[in-house]
C-alpha cells in the first residue's frame, strides 16, 4: 500500500503536521469508520468518517465521528440550504476521484464545501481517511479545518 496519496501530498504541501496509519481494511464491514476505529484501537469519536452529500443539489463534504449519523436537516442548515441528501456512491467516486471506503476530504478532484462536526474540535488529534482504503492520517482537527476551508457545525442527529 502506498502511503503517498493525493491526500497526503496536499497535507504535506500545506505544511500540516500529520502521521500516517494503516490498518487491515474490511470491505464487508457494516461500518467502515467503526471498523477503522476498532482496527486502530481508537475511540470512534476520534476516527472521523468522510461522507459526500448534496445540499440543494450541490456537492458537499461532511466529516463526522464514525459512531454518529449525519442529520440531513442540520447539514442543510449548516450550508444555509433547504435540503440535503447523501450522494450516490458512483457520484461520490466521480466527484472526489477516490473509491468508496477510501474517500478523503483532502486532495479531492475538485474543491467542494466542507463541514466538520463541531464535537470533533474537542480532540487534540483525530483520524481521517488518507485517500486509500486502510489508510488514515492523524492530525489536529483545526489544522484539517484550515486546509479544507471547512466550517464547524452541529451535524449529527
Amino acid at each position: 500500500m502506498s502511503k503517498a496519496t493525493r491526500a497526503t501530498t496536499m497535507l504535506a504541501k500545506a505544511g500540516v503536521a500529520f502521521t500516517v496509519h494503516t490498518y487491515a481494511y474490511d470491505p464487508d464491514a457494516d461500518s467502515i469508520g467503526m471498523q477503522a476505529a476498532e482496527a486502530l484501537g481508537e475511540s470512534p469519536a476520534r476516527v472521523l468518517k468522510t461522507l459526500m452529500a448534496l445540499v440543494d443539489g450541490k456537492p458537499a463534504c461532511v466529516i463526522v465521528p464514525s459512531d454518529h449519523e449525519v442529520s440531513m436537516k442540520r447539514l442543510a442548515a449548516a450550508f444555509g440550504g433547504k435540503s440535503a441528501q447523501m450522494m450516490k456512491p458512483a457520484e461520490a467516486e466521480r466527484v472526489t476521484g477516490y473509491k468508496v471506503g477510501g474517500i478523503s476530504p483532502f486532495g479531492q478532484m475538485r474543491l467542494v464545501r466542507t463541514a466538520i462536526e463541531e464535537q470533533a474540535l474537542a480532540h487534540d488529534l483525530v483520524y481521517m481517511n488518507g485517500g486509500q482504503r486502510g489508510l488514515q492520517v492523524r492530525l489536529a482537527p483545526r489544522d484539517a479545518m484550515a486546509v479544507l476551508k471547512a466550517i464547524a457545525a452541529p451535524l449529527v442527529a
